[in-house]
């Protein structure tokens, strides 16, 4: 697996927002550079899950809408578990419009 490559990347703040960082990196041990790292790192990833999230919402609303809008209630969906939980073996509900 090759190395990955870290190159440095130059951000401006302003000077509160930089002594914030360096308080709470003086706080936690660590150095101003490994916090902003962290904080990039995690909003990253968050920002990814929501990306992911969003597609995800959009495909299935695409796909209610090529199916006609067939769906089943909450309520449906509910006592059909139910059933299911108490060990009925039971067909799920018909879809409507």
């Amino acid at each position: 697996m090759p190395a990955t490559v870290i190159r440095p990347v130059a951000i401006k703040i302003d000077d509160d927002t930089r002594a914030r960082v360096k308080r709470l990196a003086d706080a936690r041990q660590r150095t101003p550079h490994w916090l902003m790292r962290e904080a990039i790192q995690q909003y990253v990833e968050r920002e990814e899950q929501r990306e992911a999230l969003r597609q995800d919402t959009l495909k299935a609303w695409e796909n209610y809408r090529a199916n006609g809008g067939l769906h089943i209630t909450a309520e449906e969906a509910d006592a059909w578990l139910s059933e299911l939980e108490q060990g009925k073996d039971v067909e799920p509900p018909e879809c409507h419009a």
